[in-house]
């Protein structure tokens, strides 16, 4: 199977993309991504301009757009024409938009959110399916994110490895990254995040999932949330996820995206892992992001 990144994987999607009446789509790196051009997220998509966007999305796993000019209203509009919305329990909301969670850091704050390889509500039972990151305000430079694609590292295991991870399943928490006394506790005396008597979710994960509209295998477990193998002890488990974590962070599983204000990044949380870079120390910067409801992974 050709997938981007492959000299014929480039070639299939230059042909499909001459196809397009509407928008331009440009490969972000040789392993995932898109920046896709020609399309005015504002306004109300058609129906072919969304299926077209929907193709690429899947296709390449986080797709990118510039230039963009929404009112919080218009991006919920958005974000509603491709699934319903998860509120997020913990993050900061935006006055009168409960639907949108601010992602922000001061120039007076050192740490940064979402600074390590993640995905978004893998502690839910039924994850959420994507993001839609929405950028206001950025630095002049740095801030940049990165994701890795999780169907490569889940293709680049050795059969052995696969073998032994077919089968197993993994514990994914909140209350260690947004409880009381977690590792983002300073974060609720700043303002940035709320109600840590609300992170009470484990759920349990295949550790390799079937990717619910593709059918392509990835992995799944992140260094955010995922906490042990079912029937391991986390002594057990941390040797195996320690590797799986440096595995997936390969720099040839990843594409980096430089914000620029207007611009948009959405992702799939079941097929990418993310990484919010903390390199811009009195700046600035101030994301909204929407999350998406999931289906149930297997």
């Amino acid at each position: 199977m050709d997938f981007p990144g492959r000299q014929s994987g480039k070639l299939l999607f230059m042909s499909q993309a001459a196809a397009h009446q509407k928008i331009s789509v440009k490969p972000q790196s040789a392993s995932l991504g898109a920046v896709i051009d020609g399309v005015d997220l504002a306004q109300d998509l058609s129906d072919s301009t969304l299926e077209e966007l929907k193709s690429v999305f899947g296709r390449y796993s986080v797709i990118f757009f510039r230039n963009q000019d929404l009112t919080p209203q218009q991006h919920i509009d958005l974000a509603e024409r491709w699934g319903s919305i998860n509120v997020n329990r913990f993050f900061k909301p935006l006055e009168g938009y409960p639907k949108i969670a601010q992602v922000i850091k001061e120039a007076d704050q050192k740490e940064n959110i979402g600074g390590a390889w993640h995905t978004d509500h893998s502690y839910d039972e039924i994850p959420a399916m994507g993001s839609i990151l929405y950028a206001r305000k950025v630095p002049q430079v740095g801030g940049d994110t990165l994701f890795s694609s999780m169907y490569l590292a889940y293709e680049a295991l050795s059969d052995s490895m696969k073998e032994m991870l077919s089968g197993l399943k993994a514990w994914h928490s909140s209350r260690h990254a947004f409880g009381y006394g977690s590792a983002e506790s300073e974060h609720y005396e700043d303002g940035r995040l709320a109600n840590p008597d609300l992170a009470t979710q484990d759920a349990l994960h295949p550790v390799v999932i079937t990717h619910p509209i593709t059918g392509r295998k990835a992995l799944y477990v992140n260094t955010r949330f995922t906490i042990r193998f079912d029937g391991w002890t986390v002594e057990e488990s941390k040797p195996l996820l320690d590797f799986l974590y440096a595995h997936g962070a390969r720099q040839e599983f990843t594409c980096r995206f430089q914000w620029e204000p207007g611009s948009i990044a959405f992702w799939d949380n079941r097929a990418t892992w993310h990484y919010a870079l903390n390199d811009y120390h009195g700046e600035q910067r101030i994301m909204h992001r929407i999350t998406l409801e999931g289906v149930p992974l297997n």
